[in-house]
């Protein structure tokens, strides 16, 4: 080995721990990075499918019929009494 492979050898294991912990922070970094974006688009792909299938569904529309036909003639009666 040459003096210049020696004494990065003898730097790279002397700073080994700063080394090593801002491997592990760059890591962490791209973890949390790679899971906020997971997050939003899943949170993205979930929203336009709700949006999407709520708007095929239709609304049922409630109606009532009456028929009011007695009530009517027993109202005529009256007044005509």
């Amino acid at each position: 080995m040459s003096q210049e492979k020696v004494d990065r050898y003898k730097q790279d294991k002397a700073n080994r721990k700063q080394i090593m912990k801002k491997e592990k922070m760059e890591r962490l970094a791209w973890k949390t990075g790679g899971y906020a974006v997971l997050l939003l688009l899943v949170g993205w792909i979930g929203f336009s499918a709700y949006g999407r299938f709520s708007a095929n569904k239709v609304e049922e529309i409630k109606s009532y019929v009456v028929d009011t036909a007695a009530v009517d003639d027993y109202l005529d009666s009256l007044s005509e009494e």
